[in-house]
């Protein structure tokens, strides 16, 4: 949701003072308030909160300058993360800035600077006083990809009355049947409301990430078995740990690949590892993976889909504690077998694709992650049979991008197929 007016020096000083553990938060702060350096007459402008939704957003990017290469490209995103996976995905093909606060002067002074033709917000992301300056100054909206999760749609209903105007002129493109309907609920005009799908089915693995992925295991752990614990949060670090030491006593050479989720936590890990007295190397600086290397903390960002292609099995975390889980779909791309907690209510339709299909499996501890990564690193054809399923489901789901571009095709019917 939007930020009220008399919450907005609240939101201000929390970026303040989360810049005492991630000093990328004090950056270009003018910028929340409208006043960005990027100035456009028309624009494309592509809103993606943070990093899991820029890579989803990839593939639409790369459609949207197909399709329109005389307009430029502004994405905003609200996280520093999120402005760096911009710049490593799209270097200068794409300008970023951070979207402002929802407060009328920051987002007037935002729209007459960057002046979108089209606004795409892909998820769910809504903010009255954005809609509604688009709805006046004619800019179409569609919000793509869309999503309202059971679990916060009952808070979604409480503001109904504030959704209902915001809501009325904005198309939607959601990904399932049931996010279609609580989007009508809503307020969403079901006109202007279609399924698309899920874009990051869409997403895909570069080949030039499959390639630094195997060159990374080739180099550095050619003859070892690896295992990775992806977009880990306070809480996980500890049971991947404990997990690895019981996944050590059956593969003694094993290597844990550990990726925190938030930079901002980095040397907290860090911290951790030597609290454990564990074996470790570290991303950032630059050391090897020796024979003794026990753990190798990924303190960098962007680089999470060329460790998922440097491992034999996959935790994707935010889902042993209720965060709400991350996104399968960049292993599953890869062939890898999933495993996750029972906290995945920020991806449920997702999820429950992997889990019936048997394309990811569920630990609830570090007790059971431990068995089911030896279980694995002891079957390779098992965890063939689980990456087939997975890069089967991603098949079939496909194509979300090209029904969003459909959509975006209709309201700007001036692109290349024109």
């Amino acid at each position: 949701m939007g930020i009220p007016f008399k919450l907005a020096p609240l939101v201000f000083a929390s970026n303040l003072w989360r810049g005492f553990r991630d000093r990328a938060y004090w950056d270009r702060l003018s910028e929340r308030f409208g006043y960005t350096k990027v100035r456009r007459d028309e624009s494309l402008w592509i809103h993606a909160v943070s990093v899991g939704e820029v890579q989803a957003a990839a593939a639409l990017v790369h459609a949207l300058r197909k399709n329109y290469p005389q307009l430029p490209l502004v994405m905003t995103t609200s996280t520093p993360t999120g402005a760096a996976r911009v710049a490593s995905l799209f270097g200068t093909n794409v300008q970023h800035c951070y979207l402002p606060y929802d407060l009328p002067g920051s987002v007037r002074r935002f729209i007459e600077r960057v002046r979108p033709r089209l606004a795409v917000i892909v998820e769910t992301e809504l903010w009255p006083s954005l809609f509604r300056e688009c709805r006046r100054r004619g800019i179409p909206l569609l919000i793509a990809s869309a999503r309202i999760s059971p679990r916060s749609l009952p808070r979604y209903r409480r503001l109904r009355s504030l959704l209902v105007p915001t809501l009325a002129d904005v198309y939607v493109g959601a990904q399932t049947a049931q996010d279609m309907q609580r989007f009508a609920q809503l307020g969403a005009d079901p006109q202007r409301t279609q399924i698309v799908g899920n874009i990051k089915f869409d997403a895909g693995v570069s080949a030039a990430t499959l390639h630094a992925g195997k060159e990374f295991r080739a180099l550095q752990a050619a003859a070892r078995p690896v295992w990775i614990a992806a977009s880990t949060h306070a809480g996980e670090e500890e049971a991947a740990l404990s997990a690895h030491a019981t996944v050590r006593e059956s593969f003694s050479d094993a290597l844990l690949l550990l990726v925190p989720r938030h930079p901002q936590r980095f040397a907290e890990v860090r911290q951790l590892l030597e609290s454990r007295r564990e074996n470790f190397s570290i991303r950032s600086s630059d050391e090897p993976v020796a024979a003794h290397t026990a753990v190798f903390l990924v303190d960098t960002l962007g680089e999470l889909p060329m460790f998922y292609a440097a491992s034999d099995v996959a935790f994707v975390g935010g889902s042993l504690v209720p965060v709400g889980g991350h996104n399968f779909l960049e292993p599953a791309a890869l062939g890898l077998p999933i495993l996750s907690g029972p906290h995945v209510f920020n991806m449920q339709a997702v999820s429950e694709l992997f889990f019936e299909a048997g394309a990811a499996l569920r630990v609830d501890s570090a007790a059971d992650l431990a068995q089911r990564v030896t279980e694995l690193l002891q079957d390779p054809d098992r965890r063939r049979a689980i990456g087939a399923q997975g890069r089967a489901i991603i098949e079939k789901n496909g194509g979300a991008v090209a029904k969003v571009m459909v959509m975006i095709q209709a309201l700007l019917p001036d692109g290349d197929d024109a």
